[in-house]
């Protein structure tokens, strides 16, 4: 069997090079996935053309195809975000409104083309508002047919009415480092059942 593969979608507003909280917790869940024998890789969605719709290829330069194609060969999918004015990210909103296309793509037994996949998320944020978007991402995730693990988000909120960001912290805070640890093992576990016993034919 080929290891287990890991992608993060990096859903921050700022483009590359510049510095994201967003990414920074991402790279933390991508690197503990690798001790659990899984790869990874990231995009940072905001570097790509990628237009609104809920097609698969909404045409006219649309880079969400090569992104899509990225997620098919991943065993587990890890979505990032910030958080602005309580909610997620416009970008990540638009990951899931694109991802809806998949409810329409099956398997020669059925399934949609996302079941068997896991899926988890980091959240990263100096206001209130990680559980609300966790359980936004969540749902979303799994309608769409990926299988969401146990304690499978892992987030970080700063002090109220303050500026510092994730990125801004000399260390990472142990319950978020501790958490971020434990979404990888549980995702990496699952990903891994997943593989050796699919789901039943639709």
């Amino acid at each position: 069997m080929s290891e287990l593969s890991a992608l993060a979608l990096i859903c921050s507003l700022k483009p590359s090079p510049a510095p994201s909280s967003t990414e920074l917790l991402a790279g933390q869940v991508l690197a503990q996935l690798e001790t659990h024998g899984v790869s990874g890789s990231k995009i940072r969605v905001v570097d790509h053309d990628v237009k609104p719709g809920v097609e698969g290829d909404m045409g006219d330069g649309d880079e969400w195809p090569a992104i899509r194609d990225a997620i098919r060969k991943a065993d587990i999918l890890v979505v990032a975000t910030p958080t602005w004015v309580g909610h997620m990210s416009s970008v990540a909103q638009r990951v899931l409104e694109r991802l809806d296309a998949e409810l329409s793509e099956t398997d020669d037994q059925g399934r949609p083309a996302m079941v068997g996949k896991v899926a988890v998320t980091a959240v990263v944020g100096n206001e209130d508002g990680a559980h609300k978007i966790t359980a936004d991402l969540f749902q979303g995730l799994n309608d769409i047919g990926f299988t969401i693990p146990a304690q499978g988000g892992t987030y970080w909120n700063g002090e109220a009415m303050q500026g510092t960001d994730y990125n801004d912290l000399d260390e990472t805070p142990e319950p978020v480092a501790t958490t971020t640890a434990t979404v990888a093992r549980n995702a990496a576990h699952l990903a891994a059942q997943l593989r050796s016993a699919q789901y039943p034919p639709y």
